[in-house]
């Protein structure tokens, strides 16, 4: 049985040419600067979103936390939504290892953050009060694509402020296609991005920290105390070279074969939310562990959740999504 795995795009094998592409790659010692793909990687991205420099970390937690440490000290804070990987789902690591106290504000229904509340958190320059230094975003952000307009508005705030900007572009590529723009045209409003390369991209490992000379500088010291250096790194550093050259345009596969699902559900009589890219959320209540169960002994792994999320991703075909959906109506006519 070919088993359709939907609980998220990390899930993904490396493709034959990924493959090859890594077994051919020049290596050396990272730590020592040394190792020629993963320096390849970082200025070719870097380049590419329109930053200095950029840092490659085993994971997009350890990325974003590099990136928040490195624009805020002990005591400082920094906003963000409630429903944001880096405050939410990231171990509390930059409270716990970095010591910034977390502003949460509630994320809106299109996955932003409301502007004028984050006007109104930010802190006054008194010794009572943590520093407000920076305002973190994500995109998209559970599947929802963040406007440009919205981007832009972000960027003057934070500027007017006083604020520095970080993105967490976990699925940056899945935004940039849905939007038919380069990345750059996204990443161009933030002093500092994170790219994962382990999601839609279809990479086996690995994350880039995008910014300034100075700030990556700082993450790179900060990596080496997190454990975070590796050595000969361009085995897979090659991989998201391969995945950023080879398979950000077929993102858009992913996108329709979630909208696809969506649809179908949406016909069965099932509750499904608006889908922008390649995330299906689904009201299922209760059912949710016997739904699992179900869909598992037919090949389909899901998770188990009252807002069920699946996520399509490029070792999942249209002709599955038909499976999908066939298991779903058998399901509700139980």
């Amino acid at each position: 049985m070919t088993v359709i795995d939907l609980r998220s795009d990390t899930v993904t094998q490396p493709t034959a040419g990924m493959r090859d592409a890594m077994a051919c790659a020049p290596l050396g010692d990272d730590v020592y600067g040394e190792d020629p793909t993963v320096n390849t990687l970082e200025s070719w991205l870097a380049e590419r979103l329109g930053f200095a420099a950029a840092l490659f970390v085993p994971t997009g937690t350890m990325s974003n936390l590099l990136g928040l440490m490195a624009h805020c000290e002990r005591g400082d804070e920094y906003i963000v939504g409630q429903q944001a990987h880096t405050y939410k789902y990231e171990g509390g690591g930059a409270a716990v290892l970095g010591s910034i106290q977390p502003q949460p504000l509630d994320n809106q229904a299109d996955g932003s953050v409301d502007l004028n509340q984050v006007v109104a958190a930010i802190k006054a320059d008194d010794f009572h009060f943590a520093r407000t230094r920076l305002l973190a975003l994500e995109n998209t952000m559970q599947g929802k694509v963040l406007s440009l307009d919205y981007l832009a508005a972000a960027r003057k705030l934070t500027r007017d402020k006083g604020l520095a900007l970080h993105l967490d572009g976990a699925r940056l590529y899945n935004a940039a296609v849905k939007l038919g723009v380069d990345a750059r045209e996204i990443t161009q409003h933030f002093d500092s991005v994170s790219v994962c390369l382990s999601k839609g991209l279809g990479a086996p490992i690995g994350s880039v920290l995008c910014g300034s000379n100075e700030l990556i500088a700082k993450a790179r010291r900060l990596r080496k105390m997190v454990g975070g250096g590796m050595r000969q790194a361009g085995l897979l550093a090659a991989a998201g070279l391969y995945a950023l050259e080879h398979q950000v345009e077929r993102l858009a596969d992913d996108h329709a074969n979630a909208a696809f699902l969506a649809k179908g559900l949406t016909e069965l009589g099932y509750e499904v939310e608006p889908v922008q890219t390649n995330m299906v959320y689904v009201q299922i209540g209760d059912r949710a562990e016997a739904l699992k169960a179900f869909c598992a002994e037919r090949g389909i792994v899901l998770s188990a959740a009252s807002r069920l999320r699946m996520v399509t991703h490029l070792d999942v075909s249209a002709a599955q999504m038909e499976q999908v959906v066939a298991a779903f109506a058998e399901f509700a006519s139980r």
